[in-house]
Formats: C-alpha cells, sequence, structure tokens
C-alpha cells in the first residue's frame, strides 16, 4: 500500500514527506492514532518508501518518498517476509511488551541489515512496555543505531513514557472515514471558512479566525466541565470526608483535562479534513467527493487563491500544531503561532 492508498491521513503523509525530500528521517517516529490497523499500515508504508527499489519519487539525498508496491522489496514487506523488518508485539498473559522481547529485538537492531537500506523495527502498541523493557529501550533511543529505523504504535500515547515520548518524532493519524460531523462541527466549520475565505492577509483578519476558534474550544471545554461534573459523586453525596472529597475533585480536574484534550484534538482534526479539500481544489480535482461539501463556496474561494504546494502546507502546519499542544506549551499561543502560519 503506497501513500497514494492512504488519503485519509493525507495530512500527516504530506508532513512526513517534506521532511523526507529535506532528506531528515528520523531515528524514531511515534505514530499515533485511534485504531492499530491504520497505523500499522502507515508504518509499513514508511519502511517500504524509505527501502523501495524503484521509488516514484525521490529526494535529493536519495530518500524514497513512496513506494512504488511492485519491487522485491515492496513485496517482501507487505508479505511479512523481508528479513530487515522487526515486529515487536505484547505477547504475555499480562499483554505487556517484556524485558526479554525487547533484549531480542535491540540484539537485532545493531547488527547491519540484510538486504535493505534501513532495518525498522515495529514496536505494536507501544504502551504496553513494561518498565524494565522501556528502561532498555530508551538506552537505545539515547544511542540510535546507524541505518535503522525505530516505529512505535500507539492509542495510548499518554501511557508511553515521557522520556520515550520527548525522543520520538510523534506523528498523529486522524481517521474519521465513515464518521458523519455533528451539526455543531459543520456550525462552527462554517463560521470558520467564511472568516477564511473573506481574509484579506491582514493580521486583524487572522485574529478573527482564532477568536473562532478560541471561543469554541472555550464552549466544548465547558459543556465537557458541565457533563463529567454532573456525573461526578461531588454533585450526589454532600457529606463527604474532606481528603476523598478532594480526591474526587483533582479526579475530576484531570478526567475532563483529558477528555477535553482529546476532543480538541479531533475539532482540529475536522479544520484539517476542510483543509484537505482545499487541498484537492488547488489541484483540481473537485469532482472527487469532498468532506465538507456543505462548505464549497468557502472552500473554492480559498483553493482559488492558493498553488497545491501551499495548501500542503497548510496540512502540514495544523499537524505541527497538534504536535505541539501534546506538550506543555500554553494552549492560546500554539494556536495563535500555528494560524499566523496558514496561507489562506
Amino acid at each position: 500500500m503506497a501513500w497514494q492508498h492512504l488519503q485519509q491521513f493525507a495530512a500527516a503523509t504530506a508532513y512526513l514527506q517534506k521532511g523526507l525530500s529535506r532528506g531528515r528521517l528520523a531515528h524514531a517516529y511515534l505514530f499515533t492514532g485511534e485504531q492499530m490497523e491504520p497505523l500499522e499500515a502507515f508504518g509499513r508504508t514508511l519502511a517500504k518508501a524509505v527501502n523501495c527499489e524503484n521509488p516514484p519519487r525521490r529526494s535529493e539525498s536519495g530518500l524514497g518518498l513512496d513506494s512504488c508496491d511492485a519491487c522485491l522489496s515492496c513485496r517482501k514487506i507487505d508479505g511479512a517476509k523481508h528479513p530487515d523488518m522487526h515486529w515487536l508485539r505484547a505477547e504475555s498473559k499480562m499483554r505487556q511488551i517484556r524485558t526479554e522481547q525487547m533484549t531480542e529485538l535491540l540484539r537485532t537492531v545493531f547488527l547491519k541489515p540484510n538486504e535493505a537500506r534501513y532495518k525498522v523495527c515495529f514496536i505494536v502498541a507501544a504502551e504496553r512496555m513494561n518498565a524494565q523493557a522501556a528502561n532498555k529501550f530508551l538506552k537505545t533511543l539515547e544511542e540510535p543505531p546507524a541505518d535503522s529505523l525505530l516505529l512505535l504504535l500507539s492509542t495510548a500515547p499518554e501511557q508511553v513514557i515521557e522520556t520515550i515520548r520527548s525522543r520520538c518524532q510523534r506523528i498523529q493519524l486522524f481517521n474519521t472515514d465513515g464518521v458523519d460531523a455533528t451539526p455543531g462541527d459543520l456550525a462552527w466549520l462554517e463560521q470558520f471558512g467564511v472568516a477564511a475565505a473573506s481574509d484579506q492577509g491582514g493580521l486583524l483578519d487572522r485574529y478573527r479566525l482564532l477568536s473562532v476558534l478560541l471561543r469554541q474550544l472555550a464552549e466544548l471545554k465547558s459543556s465537557i466541565a458541565e457533563r463529567l461534573e454532573s456525573e461526578s459523586m461531588l454533585e450526589k453525596v454532600d457529606d463527604l470526608e474532606p481528603e476523598f472529597r478532594k480526591r474526587l475533585e483533582d479526579e475530576l480536574a484531570a478526567s475532563t483535562e483529558a477528555e477535553y484534550r482529546r476532543q480538541r484534538a479531533e475539532l482540529l482534526g475536522t479544520l484539517q479534513w476542510w483543509l484537505r479539500d482545499v487541498w484537492l481544489q488547488t489541484m483540481g480535482r473537485a469532482d472527487e467527493h469532498l468532506r465538507f461539501p456543505q462548505l464549497q463556496t468557502a472552500t473554492a474561494a480559498i483553493a482559488r487563491r492558493l498553488d497545491p504546494d501551499r495548501a500542503v502546507g497548510n496540512l502540514t502546519e495544523v499537524e505541527r500544531t497538534l504536535r505541539l499542544l501534546n506538550t506543555n506549551v500554553q494552549e492560546a499561543l500554539a494556536l495563535e503561532v500555528g494560524l499566523l502560519k496558514l496561507r489562506l
């Protein structure tokens, strides 16, 4: 499966290919998303691209930007028969990746590839590494081997220890195939689209867009807090012990923040999908199924002002903002910088 067959991840693909085109291949990536199967497909496609014998596109440094899906290397990787592709999965009764498994994997990592340009190690459900396995793997991340690529796949990245996350280039995959946008999604996105279409490139115009986004996020956080608070024991029992009440309050605050972060990522993912519609139209592919046909007027207005490269740049900018929001950066600042860099 080449990148062209993973159009649902167009933004992540564009971001990754931009780095590859500059000869920048990270030694370790953390691919995150809601389902493991597409994460594995995405990782496998990267492995094929950098090892393809006849890539349809190649960077100046020689790195493949896509795979041909036909050469011997691509077919071996697809068929799980390539000697330089190593998969690590949880196998114990506790559903953990054990130290013994990690030791065996790392033993092969430092060996030269048999026939591939890059030996690739896939760690499926990376959050399942036990403490000993994670610490052993961390030492390898600190001194990564040459000619090897480490791909961590996780549907629960917050459970991967921070020292590992910080040493990987994180790429978040959003896949909303088959999921209809809610009326609320369409309402705020339509407001955003209309404001973007009337954007004349001025600073004030861009801050109007930021205002639309921040207002939606504030409403989102408020609704989450109200819902979780109404479900909490704090609202149902009056005579709680002070210590127990404090613990419940802390748990409620943590749950609210976690749910808000999840839904914030989904909201920005919706924006990403609309910018994908803009990108499709810049390439004259308006006849293809658009994610948001209801926003056709605003989509077309912006597409007329852009070329495909700038439209792809918008997708990668949202991807970069999403990754930044997974750090301790101030939310408003990250969103402000991201919106100022959009080409509209």
